[in-house]
Formats: C-alpha cells, structure tokens, sequence
C-alpha cells in the first residue's frame, strides 16, 4: 500500500483523500436517513424532546460537513486562488453570524462596513498575495486600533468598549483565524510542492477528532471543569480527546513533510487550541443567551450553525500554521 500511495502523483494522491472522505459521507449519511426513517415508522409520538433535537442537530452536522467538504474540493479543483475566495465567503458567513447574535446600534454601521467589505477582502488579499509578515499583524495591530476609531466618529458613545470588544472578537475569530486555513495552501516545503493541500486535511481531520472523541468520551462523566459553560468539557475526556487527535497526527504524518514525531506534536498544539477555543466560544454564547449559532439546524443567524462546525478550526489554524512557519523556518 506504501508503494502504491507513493508511486502516485500529488494530485492522485489528493483525489485518493477526497475519494475517501466522500465515501464516508456517504457512508455516514446513508445511516443518517435510516436512522430518521426508523425514528418515524416507529410511530413514538414521544420523538418531539432531546431525541428529535439530537436527530435534527446530527443532521445539521452532516449538511455542513458536506458544505465544508465542498468547498475544500471545489478549492483544490480551481487552483488556490479559488480556495482563497471560497474560504473569503466562509468568514463573511461566520462574521455574519457572530454579529447577528451581538446587538448593534447606528453608531456601529461605519465599522460594520469596515469589518465586511474593507478588512476581510483586504486579510484575504494579503494571503493571495503571500505578504504574510504583513498578514500576520494586519488585523491584530492596525484593524484593532481602526474599528475603535471609525466607531468613534460615529457620534455614540454608549457602552463604546463592549460594542468595539464584540466587533474586534468577531473579526480575530471569524476572518483572522480562518484565513490562515489558505493560507497553509501557500507554505514552501522543499519537496513537498503541490501537496499543501495535505496540511488543511491534517489540521482540519486531527482537530475535528479531537473535538469528537472528547464529546463522546464526556458522557457518563460528572463534574466538569467549567459547568456553567460546557457540561462536556472534563480533563478525562479532554485528554482522551488530545491522545486522539495526536495519535491520527502521527499515523497521517506519511502525507505531511512532518516526521512521525514532528506531527504528533504539531497534531497536539492544533488540538490544544482548538479544543480551548471551543471552550471558549461556548462561553461566548452562554453570554448571548444561546446553545447553537444556529438553534437545531434553523438559521437564526444566517447561514446555519456554520460557526458552531469551525469555531475550534478558526482558533487551531493560525496556531498552527504559525508554528509550522517557525519550527520549519518557512
């Protein structure tokens, strides 16, 4: 098989990877509708409490899994700069429903329009343009210090710092850290060309099954750290989650210009800070009031609960792909 998978070229290789994840799509929605199916023909009139809301929620899982699954084809089909765009219109979806969930007032608009049609077509510019020394402080020095100023000179002052704090947050989470998804895309590994696109499966599988088996292995388990945010969210499970999406880092480390070694550990600082920036953003829609972005795959934001499938990938990227850069001297 080691023979095989190397003899392919790069991009057989990523078609292999797609093909595969496809087909567990597939897989995973095909029990999806038996499972609905045999939820209905079981005439329980009692399918209208948690098991309905599990089964429409597990539902909104796989018709976003399908969207991101898309757009990371439809990127690698049209070349990066397509997979750049793509991943613009991701971030102005996520920002979208960030927003719509944090209240706004006239005074807001200038920096509102700022934020969506100035700072993120320009983020997203300076990865295109692979200006990433540039890309790296944009938003966190000259953005952070901007919104306050254009919020300013809109003549309200009333509780300026929180308005300005909601908006800065959204536009890191949202448009900083996802752009450095693409951004990994564009990374020079010697002899590693055209196989970048190995680096955004990595991040995105090892993250993604650390989020997973952290959540399955939270049941049963009392007492979390942090209750009154996340009922799910142990030390146990947390480790059990980190040793997951470690092991998978390393097993996958054939596809990435990582050493075994070197991949486990980049494997465990992505899901380090994913899994706390999940931790976080449940904290922030505790505040709002809310469980989901999007409430049992009903938009009230927007654009569907999509922020509540990447919240923990837009904290781990620009981890990552920062200490990619460093430890490779990139």
């Amino acid at each position: 098989m080691g023979s095989f998978l190397r003899g392919l070229t790069p991009d057989q290789q990523v078609s292999l990877v797609f093909v595969v994840l496809f087909g567990l799509l597939i897989i995973a929605s095909g029990v999806g509708v038996l499972l609905s199916l045999r939820e209905r023909r079981s005439g329980d009139d009692d399918i209208t409490g948690e098991r309905a809301l599990r089964l429409q929620d597990n539902q909104a899982l796989l018709r976003s899994s399908w969207m991101m699954m898309l757009v990371f084809w439809f990127g690698w089909v049209m070349g990066e700069g397509f997979a750049i765009v793509l991943f613009g219109v991701v971030s102005f979806f996520i920002l979208r429903e960030f927003i719509s969930l944090s209240p706004t007032r006239r005074g807001d608009h200038r920096s509102l329009v700022l934020a969506f049609f100035v700072v993120l077509p320009l983020q997203y510019a300076l990865v295109w343009t692979e200006r990433f020394n540039l890309f790296t402080v944009f938003i966190p020095v000259y953005v952070f210090l901007a919104i306050p100023v254009v919020s300013a000179l809109g003549n309200d002052p009333q509780r300026f710092l929180e308005r300005n704090a909601k908006l800065q947050w959204g536009i890191m989470v949202c448009v900083y850290g996802m752009s450095h998804v693409p951004a990994l895309l564009l990374l020079n590994f010697p002899g590693f060309a055209g196989k970048t696109a190995f680096l955004v499966f990595f991040i995105v599988l090892v993250v993604q099954t650390c989020m997973l088996v952290q959540h399955l292995a939270a049941r049963g388990l009392r007492h979390p750290v942090a209750p009154a945010i996340s009922g799910s969210f142990h030390w146990r499970s947390w480790a059990l989650g980190l040793a997951a999406g470690g092991l998978l880092g390393a097993v996958l480390s054939g596809f990435t210009p990582f050493k075994p070694l070197p991949a486990l550990a980049m494997a465990l600082i992505a899901c380090v800070a994913g899994s706390f920036g999940h931790l976080v953003m449940k904290a922030i829609k505790r505040d709002r009031g809310v469980t989901h972005w999007g409430l049992a795959g009903r938009s009230v934001t927007g654009a569907s609960g999509l922020l509540d499938r990447v919240d923990a990938l837009c904290f781990a990227a620009p981890v990552f792909f920062h200490s990619v850069r460093w430890t490779f001297d990139l």
